[in-house]
């Protein structure tokens, strides 16, 4: 009696699974423009627009909006690609350290890869630093008050990332038997798994619209690092939770407590109470 309950049930399940299994991107002809290439540069695009709105509003000259893009492109591909070798592909710097920077790899054999391999929290150190960097020697104002806007779009553009991710079915949750299942045949699998990468994009959209909601509708703008410190509570308690739901990225840590993404948030979060609860300079 319990199996013929049991087995409908699970039928029913599968039955509602979306089955995953697109295209690596455009072709063109000449190239293949990949989707998850597609997401970074709407993303970037994306950033712009929005700082350009900050910018103006702030009465900062857009010359300066130039550089800010320069610098964001590069450290979030630098420390994005730098993270990821450093917290979860660490041999690459021995067995293959040319593919670390270029979209290719030699080892077992040549091949064009594209720009994967990216980590969020590399992407963030990086983001950190440049903007050190840009407050000092472009835009002449305490990094807290660039970071306080630059983490606006970084908020969203994260959420087109993970689309990115989930067109390539990569960084994938765990298998479930839950209504949200999503079967990534390019894996060749045929059970269906959380769509962790969906959650988080779906999180960090939610992130940039209480973001977004702060510094247009209320004066904590003002108050120096107020709004980063809120982004890296909540943007990385998105990243802590949905790592429940995710496979581990390295094998030998799958049996963790916590694992390598979660380690690698508290910090951030820390962080940002510490910024939210202190006794902030007005900007």
């Amino acid at each position: 009696m319990r199996n013929c309950i049991f087995k409908p049930k699970i039928k029913f399940m599968f039955s509602n699974a979306i089955v995953w299994n697109p295209s690596e991107g455009i072709d063109l002809g000449f190239i293949t423009l990949h989707y998850y290439s597609l997401m970074f540069l709407i993303a970037f695009t994306l950033g712009w627009y929005l700082m350009k709105k900050i910018y103006l509003r702030e009465s900062i000259e857009i010359e300066k909006l130039d550089k800010l893009f320069i610098y964001t492109v590069i450290a979030t591909l630098v420390g994005a690609r730098l993270g990821h070798v450093i917290f979860y592909q660490t041999e690459l710097l021995w067995e293959d350290p040319l593919s670390v920077f270029l979209p290719v790899q030699f080892v077992p054999e040549f091949k064009f890869t594209g720009f994967r391999g990216l980590a969020s929290h590399g992407a963030a150190i990086g983001i950190i630093i440049a903007m050190y960097l840009y407050s000092k020697k472009v835009l002449k104002k305490p990094i807290l008050w660039i970071l306080d806007r630059i983490t606006i779009p970084v908020a969203i553009g994260g959420a087109f990332v993970r689309l990115g991710n989930f067109i390539n079915s990569e960084i994938i949750g765990k298998p479930t038997d839950s209504d949200f299942g999503v079967i990534f045949k390019q894996l060749g699998e045929n059970f269906p798994r959380h769509p962790a990468q969906l959650y988080e994009a779906f999180g960090y959209i939610i992130v940039f619209i209480i973001l977004w909601l702060i510094y247009w509708k209320t004066d904590k703008r003002k108050q120096q690092g107020y709004i980063f410190g809120v982004f890296l509570v909540l943007l990385w308690t998105v990243r802590f939770l949905v790592e429940f739901v995710k496979e581990a990225q390295v094998d030998n840590r799958a049996e963790w407590a916590l694992n390598t993404g979660q380690w690698l948030s508290i910090p951030f979060i820390l962080i940002g109470l510490v910024l939210i609860f202190r006794k902030n300079k007005q900007a």
